[in-house]
């Protein structure tokens, strides 16, 4: 995990470093620059594989191409024995396969990749970009004069570059050609089959998912919440693993540190956990909001666990494994159990995948990597977001004789011999639902901003459509914390409006927005 920039344009190595020092944060561990005439790369690392001798930028043979890269490439491995008759490596990073590769194939190189990836290559005087399928590794882009600038935050290029736009998913982009959609999340339809070969299909894709997300020179470990999703990957990763720390945080005697100690005796894990109050949020809120880069009421909300479990977890390992993604492909919201034949659950699951790279990813990506750790999330494998397309809703969503519609029931099924019933059956709770996150928040709100103010604060920023009190003052701590709030403002996804309940236009339209 690192963070990357590029200036295209001319050779501009003060902006540069200008850029590579706001995202310290997400590369303690080394930084590097290259520079030609019109481009130049600039590279914050997080040393995950080859620690000792994986430090970018990294050259080509004769030195006329380089890449940086943020993110894993899980079949580096089987793509170097190819490429190792033709090429000589002068690394063990993964990072390495990708100029290689690139030299082999061009633009067309990301069809072979598997991974969560976002890499700037300078080949010559010109660039090239491209971000994974889903959009699990951000990457970001605007003008400054006539350069085009890159970086992996936006708080990277405010102040420094203006019509800041989201880099696409599934996307790449060059100098020369601009940009192109390589891959389009599949809206694949739901087949019949029986329920045990749903089940066994489910255990055996997410195990090999969780089994390639393992890779690592460092230590790893996993968010456990309690709730299904987390203690699913936990008790997958455990399997494969002579011992697992398992990391919980919430605020005292609440239901997700009470359901995780449970999930860590049955796994036998290495378990931690942290027990936060309300002056910890008081204190780090506006910390929470300058990372998150965003200001929305859900998105915060989430934000604030997932703040203090990677605190938690970077004082053990580097890398953890996370549960998101599980309620995207099998119906895990409560508003899932409003669909009918009239508004087809799996398209708007399918929505809901399209548009994850900028909300709950984008959660994910910021507050682990402002404790400098990397978060990884076998649910949103290729592999299986596939499968999730073609399980029928009714899987998904179960009615029981009582009348109670159970939420994952498909997932619940294919692990109820894994975990302990009390946890396969828990009630969804959203993470700053389970942590007691959403109660303190309500009631903190006054001491940022007076109730008073903020009717006339909303009013007068009209233009964000700030829907509460708590909003609010989200939003006034985030345009404290930025030289240009508008960068930040002008990228910020809703989660609640994204909620339309239709397809997007296109298959790779569904941009969060």
């Amino acid at each position: 995990m690192c963070g990357i920039t590029a200036v295209w344009g001319e050779d501009d190595t003060a902006l540069t470093h200008h850029i590579m020092e706001s995202l310290i944060h997400r590369g303690p561990d080394a930084s590097g620059i290259a520079s030609r005439e019109r481009a130049t790369l600039g590279h914050r690392r997080l040393s995950i594989i080859d620690p000792e001798g994986g430090r970018q930028p990294i050259f080509s043979e004769d030195e006329a191409t380089a890449i940086i890269a943020n993110g894993e490439i899980y079949n580096f491995r089987a793509l170097k024995k190819d490429l190792l008759t033709d090429h000589r490596f002068k690394t063990s990073s993964d990072s390495e396969v990708l100029l290689h590769l690139y030299e082999e194939k061009g633009c067309n190189m990301v069809n072979s990749l598997d991974g969560m990836f976002a890499f700037i290559l300078m080949d010559g005087q010109e660039l090239f970009a491209a971000r994974d399928p889903i959009g699990i590794k951000p990457l970001y882009y605007g003008s400054s004069g006539q350069r085009t600038v890159f970086a992996s935050e936006l708080k990277a290029l405010s102040g420094r570059a203006t019509d800041v736009k989201e880099f696409p998913p599934g996307s790449f982009f060059h100098t020369q050609t601009g940009f192109h959609k390589y891959h389009h999340i599949p809206l694949v339809e739901p087949e019949e089959r029986p329920m045990d070969q749903w089940c066994t299909l489910i255990r055996e894709t997410l195990e090999r998912a969780v089994f390639k997300r393992l890779m690592s020179d460092v230590p790893l470990g996993v968010f456990l919440s309690g709730g299904l999703d987390s203690s699913i990957i936990a008790a997958l990763a455990r399997a494969h693993m002579k011992e697992l720390h398992t990391f919980s945080v919430g605020i005292e005697g609440s239901r997700d540190l009470t359901a995780a100690r449970v999930v860590a005796q049955h796994i036998d894990s290495i378990h931690h956990e942290y027990v936060f109050t309300v002056d910890d949020i008081k204190r780090h809120l506006p910390e929470i909001v300058f990372y998150l880069e965003s200001f929305d009421q859900d998105l915060v909300r989430s934000a604030v666990p997932c703040y203090f479990v990677s605190r938690l977890a970077s004082e053990y390992v580097k890398v953890v494994l996370t549960g998101e993604g599980a309620d995207e492909l099998f119906g895990g919201y409560s508003y899932c159990k409003e669909f009918d034949e009239t508004m087809p659950l799996n398209e708007e699951l399918y929505r809901s995948v399209s548009s994850l790279h900028n909300i709950n990813l984008q959660r994910v990506d910021r507050l682990t990597m402002a404790h400098s750790i990397e978060g990884r999330v076998p649910f949103l494998d290729l592999e299986m977001i596939e499968l999730g397309q073609r399980i029928p809703p009714q899987w998904k969503i179960r009615q029981l004789e009582n009348g109670i519609h159970v939420e994952k029931w498909i997932l619940r099924k294919a692990f109820e011999d894994l975990l302990p019933a009390e946890i396969v059956w828990r009630t969804k709770e959203q993470f700053d639902e389970g942590s007691g996150t959403t109660d303190v928040l309500a009631r903190i709100g006054n001491y940022f901003m007076p109730q008073t103010a903020a009717r006339e604060y909303s009013t007068s920023h009209r233009e964000d459509h700030i829907r509460s009190h708590e909003e609010g003052v989200y939003h006034k701590l985030l345009c404290e914390a930025y030289i240009d709030s508008s960068v930040i403002l002008d990228n910020v996804a809703r989660w609640e409006e994204d909620r339309i309940y239709q397809l997007p236009d296109k298959p790779d339209a569904g941009n969060g927005k």
